[in-house]
């Protein structure tokens, strides 16, 4: 008996402290980061890229454990978020708060043996989510540029960790990724509009799901376009890209770009729901061509 009880809490227990660590959107945080990484340095140290990996992790492991702490009573409500392990009662704040810690300490100690600089921009990351981006959600949509910061930190963070420099290189891997941010979240807040509604969560710029919503996601995401082909024109310091990969990072955001005509033509929950999943294949597939250009070059 005792057995099978075992066998069916184990695997809620790993569940659980993965939902809230929140560990896809960790780890797509540290494919971020790696990606940086290797797009700064000269010769890859594995060790480091380990560090990086480990120490990126606990750093956002940290802070969506400690959102969770913070939006327990407004977790409750919305139907995405009720099931999670805090509002379900399947983990008790104060065990989710030793895991925020614990994971906050062992983050900035791994990113400190990197680089200062690096552990620096992560304490700023995870000081950012939790005690001004979390708080606001509930006051301002400009929670949402707010939360586009510490959102971008991770592709500039990984050139930190390459190079121990901050400078015009994770100067535009960060305008990128911050730009990125607003129809990415946009997107979001639009088919969840009706579940937000309910924690009392301002997520859209104009708060509502009106044209002028969906002009603003169209205008952030040709700021992405333009910002992500900045590098093959030699303004970005040792930050190049050849007009082969410029060129499919232009049609890539032309596809993301696509999806946002298409929410401002059809203004429908489906059609932001695209738009979300072209714009981490958009991302994603970015940083791959970035990272691809370099070593092949």
């Amino acid at each position: 008996m005792s057995n099978s009880k075992s066998s069916l809490t184990t695997p809620s227990v790993i569940s659980d402290f993965k939902e809230i660590t929140k560990m896809r959107l960790a780890l797509s945080v540290v494919f971020s980061s790696l990606a940086g990484y290797l797009l700064g340095v000269d010769s890859v140290n594995f060790k480091t890229l380990i560090l990086l990996a480990f120490g990126g992790y606990f750093m956002v492991g940290a802070s969506n454990a400690f959102n969770q702490i913070i939006e327990k009573d407004l977790d409750v409500l919305m139907d995405r978020t009720k099931n999670r392990p805090i509002p379900s009662g399947r983990m008790s704040v104060n065990t989710a708060f030793i895991i925020a810690s614990v994971f906050t300490l062992l983050g900035i100690i791994i990113l400190y043996t990197i680089n200062k600089q690096t552990a620096m921009f992560g304490a700023i990351s995870i000081f950012l989510y939790t005690c001004v981006y979390t708080p606001l959600k509930t006051k301002t949509p400009i929670a949402v540029f707010v939360g586009a910061i510490p959102g971008a930190i991770p592709f500039m963070l990984g050139w930190v960790a390459a190079t121990d420099d901050f400078g015009i290189e994770p100067g535009t891997l960060f305008a990128l990724q911050f730009f990125w941010q607003f129809p990415h979240f946009w997107a979001i807040g639009w088919f969840l509009f009706e579940d937000y509604k309910k924690g009392g969560f301002f997520m859209l710029p104009t708060g509502k799901q009106d044209k002028g919503t969906a002009v603003q996601t169209i205008m952030y995401t040709i700021w992405t376009l333009i910002v992500s082909i900045i590098p093959v024109f030699g303004f970005t310091g040792k930050l190049h890209l050849s007009v082969v990969a410029a060129i499919l990072v232009f049609a890539l955001g032309l596809g993301m770009l696509h999806y946002a005509i298409r929410l401002f033509k059809l203004m429908t929950e489906k059609a932001a729901k695209q738009l979300m999943l072209a714009s981490v294949s958009y991302i994603t597939l970015v940083q791959i061509v970035y990272v691809i250009d370099k070593f092949i070059r």
